[in-house]
């Protein structure tokens, strides 16, 4: 009789611990549900309109070690035991609330934000932590609801029982609803540097071998792993995306498909021992975004991953500035020159070819001309893994960086720095101050990073823990100097440049660089994906699509029309964009290189004309200040007739557009030297008057586009 007590009251105990908590979104057509299941296992489930979007899915982590242990160099010593951490919780508590708030960003795609969200903070307890009776522990799960998504994220508290700790795996998951439509790159710890394939969730493992080619540092993660943000469209259309926010002291997510019941898991990159993660309480995890919108021109709009990141943490933001930039580069990307000095090809950054880069950036109007292979280190370097390579002080001796500064200031140009630290992580740490310091002396303003290779300490991967710590201490430190920030083959961004504005800029991405590997649809697919957490420098503005044309060796084709390259000025929102061309190559196109010289970086308002991912995006955006209107369309390997409507414009008023298309024989994929490679190259320019209720047809080459602006 007292056994068969003992079993009731144990069920009776688990029945009480499951619990059900739900929340509504502001505009009540998305509805999360929490839930803790009778054995002690957290989880959720969204729903779009009574539409299930994200199946019930389960939360939690595994943890290794100690974690009661108070001395960081004890926790790893001590134990070796893994802590479920995934079930066995107790509920505690559940808190509603509700925030909304409009911020102004320094810069952006609009000069206004609306943070409007519901709230749902549940607290759970782990009760005898590691099988230590009274060892209790608390974690929080915080999901907050906006109208276009969800957020979530754990939270651990300053606690008597839990301090260090080490995160073996995120038991986090998303379950689909279906087969859903994906535009996907591959899961890789060390680049992002893929075109999207777009197939069904069941069909990535079949895909997959056919989007990879070697890169410089790279680790496919596995058969279905994908990066985010992921990109999804389901049969009845609704838009899916996943991504994270405010990526801070953890490392990047990947997402791992079950083919079996199509849902994705969380994957965090491991550091060189295989670590996932290393922590101390207090700590919270990134946000898990799951984006939930009915119109594809809705996730073009969202600022989500924006709005969870923390606000400006800068006291001075007056040194931040959007910037139009030239470069010395291309002729080195192209093979035409050399990054180093005493090469046979000739170097690229000797004194006089870098005066002629600022003499015609200044005739047309840039603000800054970035200067790649000015410093030593480059010929040891090439090839080669090495720790300390670069000073990031000391110029080759063709390059004069006193008389260079001095000359780019007098014709009002600003000289941006390079920093290629070969991946040498830990040496550019030690050479930071210096080489601030110098950028200060000289007037430099904005640096572009790069991590080209892997990571040294060796065994570290560009997406971990390590290397997302090193990336946000650069951006404080540049901070100090007043420096903005351009970072290359750094992590994917997740909205940290509203806390920290002088991050203007990453690649994070397969940009122009890789020229004819580019397929067509690529650029309708980036503003979907790698774009939701911030701009990139993607260095457009080629306006010579036949590589052969700059280096007599290359066979290369760029597969896009001219008009296209003008129209990322505007697809692709960036505070600072480059005009990646030679001198040379615009020059010849005078009238459409106007276009670049015209269009603005920083906007008032974005409106999102046309969108579906990998097929055509067509985007209008209001200049801040000057209130000049821009338009840009592209398409992918299809030609397209679209209709523009100018509804966007104040009623009312008269304006001059100036309008740049696509011949009627253009062609951006079939541009071969066999099929005339000039066609990419055939455009038309025409100016005529539009009010609100303008609509005009644009046509659209294959791979092509098109720009207007507006005054």
């Amino acid at each position: 009789m007292k056994y068969i007590l003992t079993l009731l009251l144990m069920a009776t105990a688990l029945v009480a611990n499951a619990r059900t908590e739900t929340l509504k979104s502001p505009d009540g057509n998305l509805e999360l549900t929490f839930s803790l299941s009778e054995d002690g296992t957290p989880g959720y489930a969204l729903s779009y309109s009574d539409r299930e979007v994200i199946k019930p899915s389960p939360l939690g982590y595994t943890f290794r070690g100690d974690a009661s242990a108070k001395d960081p160099k004890t926790y790893m010593r001590v134990s070796y035991d893994t802590v479920d951490m995934g079930s066995g919780f107790v509920f505690v508590d559940a808190v509603k609330s509700e925030f909304d708030e409009t911020w102004e960003p320094v810069w952006g795609e609009e000069s206004h934000i609306r943070n409007h969200y519901n709230e749902l903070a549940v607290t759970l307890l782990k009760k005898d932590f590691k099988g230590k009776a009274g060892k209790d522990v608390v974690m929080v799960l915080r999901f907050r609801l906006y109208d276009d998504g969800l957020g979530f994220r754990y939270e651990f508290p300053a606690q008597d029982n839990l301090k260090y700790f080490i995160v073996m795996d995120e038991l986090t998951q998303f379950r689909m609803t279906g087969d859903h439509t994906a535009w996907w790159i591959a899961g890789d710890y060390d680049t992002q540097e893929y075109n999207y394939a777009q197939t069904r969730l069941s069909e990535i493992r079949e895909t997959l071998p056919k989007m990879i080619f070697n890169n410089a540092s790279q680790h496919v993660v596995g058969p279905t792993a994908v990066q985010t943000s992921l990109q999804m469209k389901t049969d009845d259309g609704l838009y899916v995306n996943i991504h994270e926010a405010a990526l801070v002291n953890y490392p990047t997510m990947t997402l791992i498909l079950n083919e079996e019941d199509l849902s994705f898991k969380a994957d965090l990159t491991p550091d060189a021992v295989g670590c996932r993660g290393r922590l101390c309480a207090p700590c919270t995890s990134p946000w898990r975004t799951v984006m939930v919108v009915d119109d594809a021109r809705k996730v073009l709009a969202s600022r989500i991953i924006l709005n969870l990141n923390e606000p400006c943490a800068l006291e001075d933001v007056s040194w931040i500035r959007p910037v139009k930039f030239m470069g010395v580069w291309w002729e080195m990307i192209t093979g035409w020159r050399s990054w180093a000095h005493g090469s046979r090809l000739g170097h690229g950054a000797d004194t006089e070819n870098v005066k002629k880069y600022i003499d015609f950036a200044a005739e047309h109007g840039f603000d800054a001309l970035l200067v790649e292979g000015w410093n030593e280190g480059w010929r040891d370097w090439f090839g080669n893994q090495k720790d300390e390579v670069f000073d990031f002080v000391t110029p080759f001796p063709d390059f004069d960086l006193p008389g260079l500064n001095e000359y780019a200031h007098s014709k009002g140009i600003k000289l941006m720095m390079h920093h290629e630290t070969s991946s040498s992580v830990v040496n550019y740490e030690r050479c930071m101050d210096d080489a601030f310091a110098l950028m200060k002396k000289y007037g430099y303003d904005a640096v572009k990073t790069g991590y080209v290779g892997d990571i040294i300490p060796y065994g570290e991967h560009h997406y971990g823990q390590f290397m997302i710590n090193h990336y946000n201490r650069v951006l404080k430190k540049a901070a100090e100097y007043e420096i903005m920030v351009n970072g290359h083959e750094a992590v994917r961004p997740t909205g940290l440049c509203r806390t920290y504005p002088n991050l203007v800029g990453n690649e994070s991405a397969m940009g122009m660089e890789f020229r004819s590997r580019i397929l067509p649809h690529h650029v309708t697919i980036l503003p979907f994906t790698r774009l939701q957490g911030g701009p990139m420098d993607f260095t457009p503005g080629i306006f010579e699509m036949d590589m052969s044309r700059n280096n007599p060796n290359s066979t290369q084709q760029i597969h896009s029309t001219l008009c296209k390259q003008l129209a990322l000025y505007v697809t692709q929102a960036s505070p600072i964009q480059m005009a990646g061309d030679m001198p040379k190559n615009y020059e010849r196109h005078p009238e459409a290189f106007r276009f670049i010289k015209d269009v603005a970086l920083d906007w008032e308002k974005s409106v999102y004309l046309a969108a579906e991912p990998g097929d055509y995006i067509i985007t209008a955006r209001k200049a801040k200040g000057s209130g000049e209107w821009f338009v840009g369309g592209v398409t992918d390997e299809n030609a397209r007739e679209m209709t523009v409507s100018f509804d966007f414009l104040e009623p009312g008023r008269k304006y001059m557009a100036r309008i740049y298309t696509d011949a009627k024989d253009a062609d951006g994929v079939n541009n071969t030297p066999e099929t005339g490679s000039e066609s990419c190259a055939k455009y038309e320019i025409k100016e005529m008057k539009v009010t609100s209720k303008t609509k005009l047809k644009v046509k659209m080459a294959p791979s092509g586009g098109f720009a207007i602006s507006i005054k």
